[in-house]
């Protein structure tokens, strides 16, 4: 059975972007380093990543146990959705209530669903016993609100936005975590895992 982790790199005071989109210092620590997150010559998109050591050793087993991705339509825009490629995965799927850009990779299978828990539930039927890796902001903080989020990845840069896009977007209501069973403190980054509290 796959697990869904809410994932991103967000500022002290949970913010995953400014309010123009820029993340500024918070994805410093992915080129701070001299061990490459990709160990793979052939992938051009994502080699540039170069993180510490301390890093490495947290990122790169999560990258790889990620099997699908689910952005939301807004950092699809954002990014172009990857090219189709998403940073670690095979399967990106993006939750959005206009249809696909038309002419946008009409080769990659990327559904666009626009209703999260069928998002989530697909993603969960690609990913077999994988991860499946949620965005963090609006998308992420709907998945949380509808109980469908096991996990909460954060990677916390020491920088304070004071205001900018969320970490768990408009979620309302209180939702408790346990005790963090990943700390991991690298470089300008500090890596904290959470398991929900059901």
């Amino acid at each position: 059975m796959s697990t869904v982790v809410m994932h991103a790199v967000t500022s002290l005071d949970g913010y995953i972007a400014d309010e123009n989109d820029e993340v500024g210092p918070l994805f410093d620590w992915y080129f701070n380093g001299d061990q490459p997150i990709v160990d793979d010559p052939g992938e051009q998109q994502h080699a540039p990543f170069r993180v510490s050591s301390t890093s490495l050793s947290y990122v790169r087993p999560f990258w790889d146990s990620i099997r699908a991705t689910i952005q939301g339509r807004h950092l699809f825009d954002l990014t172009n959705g990857w090219e189709a490629q998403p940073p670690a995965g095979e399967h990106l799927l993006v939750v959005s209530h206009r249809p696909k850009p038309e002419g946008w990779h009409p080769e990659a299978d990327v559904p666009f669903l626009d209703d999260v828990a069928a998002a989530v539930a697909e993603a969960k039927r690609r990913a077999g016993d994988g991860v499946v890796a949620i965005c963090a902001g609006d998308v992420g903080g709907q998945a949380l609100a509808l109980g469908l989020v096991d996990q909460v990845a954060m990677d916390v840069v020491p920088v304070v936005f004071g205001k900018g896009k969320r970490y768990f977007g408009r979620v309302d209501g209180r939702h408790l975590l346990e005790d963090p069973d990943v700390v991991i403190q690298g470089d300008r980054v500090l890596h904290l895992r959470f398991k929900l509290r059901h």
